[in-house]
């Protein structure tokens, strides 16, 4: 019986260190509490702002529910039970209040667990339409906002896969996009191929990124005809009125005028390199009765583009309304061909055509560099948005949409990363349309809202930006203790604006704010979601590194510690690396030290309520300045942050140098590998989802543009995989077994970890069933962090 005993324990203790066949497992009690509390309510006002939506939210679901049949198809995901997205957050009631009173009061007539999205008001905010989920289709609801009754609208099931499920087009009407009446039954996997799958190339460059999910056989195809197709369907009041064919569409916009709609459908030849976005397009301009009035483009499958960040389609590309005018489509045209290699003077250009769409297109404006987006304010003004991702430049000029030959003005040429000099986002207003326009006060000043990045940190405010001198002066700005952004507008000619106030201590709350009147009156009082928080210690701590440049890290002590009486803690710092063109920009504060503390399912604080010192968003800059690329020397950058923020831990008395863990998400994972690898300064490592083997990705990752067959050096050396030898430091990889993310295949973390077993490494490796590159089901959130705090307590505390 002893010898019998002793074969068991020793089988066990072998099968403990080979695999583990597991259950689902929790943490302790301390971060069972966080993880499991319920998430706070979202908030929407109509656009008088008079009126706001409170609306609960659903928490993890089940990892039974995230089992339920899933399709990956050209890039997304599907559920073939309802025609809707398989993965997806659902608001769960809806309370009506009115701003400027203490109503409030629920939506009703809703089913039971009822599973809510694309919740709109409708032009005159009189009411609100909404899609409602269950397992078998998703249908158009509609709630009338003076009563909260709510009743469904249409029993028409909806395709919510691809496009705008629906658009209003007047208070009685919606736009829809249906799953076609005579659809029929879905395609049956065969028994046996018919032949294989090939694919061919005829020697043009086609460098492409790692995308997941793609499409990869015939039968692939016909499930992409089947569950993508949709029937456009006007609901309203009276019924249903069906227009046009069954087909793939990917857009289905209505006019400012509603007299007409601009479709886009997909169709064959598809792609298994690229997904659902690239496929063969057709755009259209329909009467709402479903004639067709004008094609405006059949671009070809969108497989072959040049390399680099900012290269793209050589076809038209962007089909859009103006906002401001009642039928113009505008659009963007490639004049490099799509290839930011090519030295021209201008890289795009964007075009109009105005009903009754019978002129030629007309050249609205040509843009320096890479178009990134325009935003409409009347005849006389828009703002067009042009950027170089390449160098992290963007640039803002304000153009005369009535007079195209006048050349752009610049208003605003800065590096992306610059936070200090952000000026913000203008505010948006509705028109006569019910579209979104910029606001434009009698003296031309624009509204802007802004981060208000600072070496204090972030402070967010409200200014003017005037149109004519280009000078910009604040009217509002948070002041601590508290972090506060504009939440809304609800009069911008008398500053009258809603207000999202939150501290370290208080949750996120809305107040109603004058800001000539200088009033203010709450609109919420949601509760602390997680008081166990309330006496965790926060400080945003500053430090330099070897070579000068400024780094921060946001750290969380225990409640009630105190160093001199306490001692040295164990850290655990979390950080994820950027890539920068300036050190000036890098080494700018980001963050504020006021923000209230809200820990989700990533994040690191959940261990400051098991005696550790946290050190989250720890800055990790890598700096390419000139013609240098910041990944040349990415390994020499990442140790220099690295020492700089242990160093600073330490020197404050805090942090124990022997007990110090590593952390990050993605390429957080992928940057803890390579320190682990290339210094001794921690005592184990977390690595969730992460890249380590670059040779994986050869036609670039992140902000690199370059290719493997140009930097074969660089990639090798950035690979934690080649150094896997050098990996004794225990490191914990968990990865989502279905992770969709580009370049990080689960069996990024397979191999590493392979490696690092074959040459005598100490390493854990958890796969998450069913799980994508973020984590959803609350089985595979509480053992995630069942497995961290083990890995934890077992090899730093």
């Amino acid at each position: 019986m002893r010898k019998l005993m002793l074969s068991l324990s020793l089988f066990v203790a072998f099968r403990t260190y080979a695999q583990d066949a597991l259950k689902y497992q929790t943490p302790p009690q301390s971060i069972l509490e966080l993880a499991m509390a319920a998430p706070s309510p979202l908030v929407d006002f109509n656009s008088k702002g008079d009126i706001m939506l409170v609306m609960d939210r659903t928490s993890y679901p089940t990892i039974e529910e995230l089992s339920q049949p899933e399709y990956r198809l050209a890039g997304l995901r599907i559920n073939p039970a309802n025609f809707g997205p398989s993965r997806a957050n659902y608001v769960t009631g809806i309370r009506i209040k009115l701003v400027n009173g203490t109503k409030e009061y629920p939506v009703t007539g809703l089913p039971a667990n009822v599973r809510i999205s694309h919740v709109s008001w409708s032009p005159s905010g009189k009411s609100i339409a909404f899609a409602v989920t269950d397992n078998s289709s998703i249908t158009l609801w509609k709630a009338d906002v003076a009563t909260g009754a709510a009743t469904q609208w249409s029993k028409r099931r909806l395709n919510d896969i691809i496009g705008d499920v629906f658009s209003w087009l007047d208070d009685n009407r919606v736009l829809a996009l249906a799953v076609p009446g005579s659809i029929g039954k879905a395609p049956e996997r065969p028994l046996a191929p018919e032949g294989p799958t090939v694919q061919q190339t005829s020697g043009k460059a086609a460098p492409a990124a790692t995308y997941q999910d793609m499409l990869k056989n015939q039968y692939d195809e016909q499930l992409f005809d089947y569950y993508f197709q949709s029937e456009p369907v006007i609901i309203s009041d009276n019924g249903e009125q069906t227009i046009g064919k069954p087909a793939i569409y990917a857009k289905a916009a209505p006019s400012p005028d509603n007299q007409y709609l601009l479709m886009e459908s997909l169709h064959r030849p598809y792609s298994y390199l690229v997904g659902a976005n690239r496929f063969p397009t057709n755009v259209e301009i329909w009467k709402t009765n479903g004639e067709l009035v004008k094609q405006l483009a059949s671009n070809p499958l969108d497989e072959v583009r040049p390399k680099g960040f900012d290269a793209t389609s050589n076809y038209p590309r962007h089909f859009s309304w103006r906002n401001d005018a009642p039928a113009t489509i505008w659009w963007v045209q490639a004049l490099d061909g799509g290839d930011p290699k090519k030295d021209v003077p201008f890289r795009d250009m964007v075009n109009t055509i105005t009903a009754p769409f019978s002129a030629a297109p007309e050249i609205l404006v040509k843009t320096v560099n890479r178009f990134d987006g325009i935003r409409w304010a009347n005849t006389q003004l828009a703002l067009v948005t042009d950027a170089n991702n390449a160098q992290q430049k963007v640039h803002i000029s304000r153009i005369d949409p009535s007079h195209p030959a006048q050349a752009p003005v610049t208003l605003i040429d800065r590096s992306e990363n610059d936070r200090y000099n952000d000026p913000g986002e203008p505010v948006m207003i509705r028109n006569q349309y019910n579209r979104s326009v910029l606001y434009v006060s009698s003296a031309h000043d624009l509204l802007m809202t802004a981060p208000g990045a600072s070496p204090e940190g972030d402070r967010p405010f409200l200014a003017t930006y005037n149109l004519d001198n280009n000078k910009q002066h604040i009217l509002w700005r948070s002041q601590a203790p508290y972090y506060e952004q504009v939440a809304d507008i609800i009069d911008p000619a008398k500053l009258v604006v809603v207000i999202a106030r939150e501290s370290v201590t208080s949750p996120v709350n809305y107040y109603l704010q004058d800001l000539k009147k200088k009033t203010s009156v709450a609109l919420t009082a949601f509760p602390h979601p997680q008081p166990q928080l309330k006496g965790v210690q926060k400080q945003l701590l500053k430090y330099k590194r070897q070579d000068g440049v400024d780094l921060t890290a946001m750290l969380y002590l225990p409640e009630g510690y105190d160093p001199a009486k306490d001692g040295r803690l164990p850290v655990l710092m979390w950080a994820y690396p950027r890539e920068y063109k300036s050190a000036s920009d890098a080494a700018q504060v980001r963050g504020s030290a006021y923000k209230f503390t809200r820990v989700t399912y990533g994040s690191p604080i959940f261990w400051v309520t098991r005696g550790f010192a946290v050190m989250d968003a720890t800055e990790m800059p890598i700096i390419g300045e000139g013609d240098k690329e910041p990944n040349d020397t990415f390994i020499e950058q990442l140790v220099m942050n690295a020492e700089a923020a242990v160093g600073k831990i330490t020197e404050m008395g805090i942090g124990d140098k022997n007990r110090i863990a590593v952390g990050g998400h993605s390429y957080g994972a992928f940057m803890t590998a390579n320190l682990l690898a290339h210094t001794n300064l921690f005592k184990a490592g977390i690595a969730r989802s992460g890249a380590y083997n670059r040779t994986l990705t050869p036609f670039g990752f992140q902000n690199e543009q370059r290719t493997y067959w140009q930097i074969p050096d660089v990639y090798y050396k950035m690979s934690p995989f080649s150094y896997a030898d050098k990996l004794k430091t225990p490191m914990l990889m968990i990865h989502g077994e279905a992770d969709n993310n580009s370049g990080t295949f689960p069996i990024q973390s397979e191999r590493l970890y392979n490696a690092i077993k074959g040459n005598g490494g100490t390493a854990r490796l958890v796969f998450l069933p069913q799980e994508a590159h973020g984590y959803a089901a609350k089985e595979s959130i509480l053992h995630m962090l069942w497995e961290m705090d083990e890995w934890l307590m077992k090899y730093v505390k």
